[in-house]
């Protein structure tokens, strides 16, 4: 769930018009598009991963051999600790563009979303450890 909160806040409304006389759409991390890319991105991983590990856990009983049943969890718990770092280094990466943010305007608009993201971020690091 906290994947969908960060990739779905920047999708939504942390593209933004920086004023009226600029109509192309800016990320509102610093005007940097790679923040907003790898926020999208990492959500988008957790996303599917979770959802291929809970059909790995639906059909875990089913599983008759002990290898394939240990390779199953250590590829869980080898997931679980890369999604760990990504999100580390998201929050990082979006608390910094954050603070380099100046506020505009049309910035404003989204800063609740991008507070959001980075909010929802640090609390991932935590789920995924």
């Amino acid at each position: 769930i906290f994947s969908i909160v960060v990739f779905g806040s920047i999708i939504n409304e942390c593209y933004v018009n920086k004023d009226s006389q600029h109509p192309e759409l800016l990320c509102i991390f610093n005007e940097n598009e790679s923040a907003c890319s790898y926020g999208i991105a990492v959500g988008v991983i957790a996303f599917f991963g979770c959802i291929f590990f809970f059909v790995v856990d639906l059909y875990f009983q089913q599983i008759s051999s002990v290898k394939d049943r240990k390779r199953a969890v250590l590829l869980d718990l080898g997931f679980s600790g890369f999604l760990a770092f990504l999100w580390f280094v998201a929050f990082c990466f979006l608390a910094n563009q954050w603070q380099r943010t100046t506020l505009t305007r049309g910035f404003s608009q989204g800063a609740d979303a991008a507070r959001a993201a980075i909010t929802f971020s640090f609390f991932s690091i935590i789920i995924w450890v």
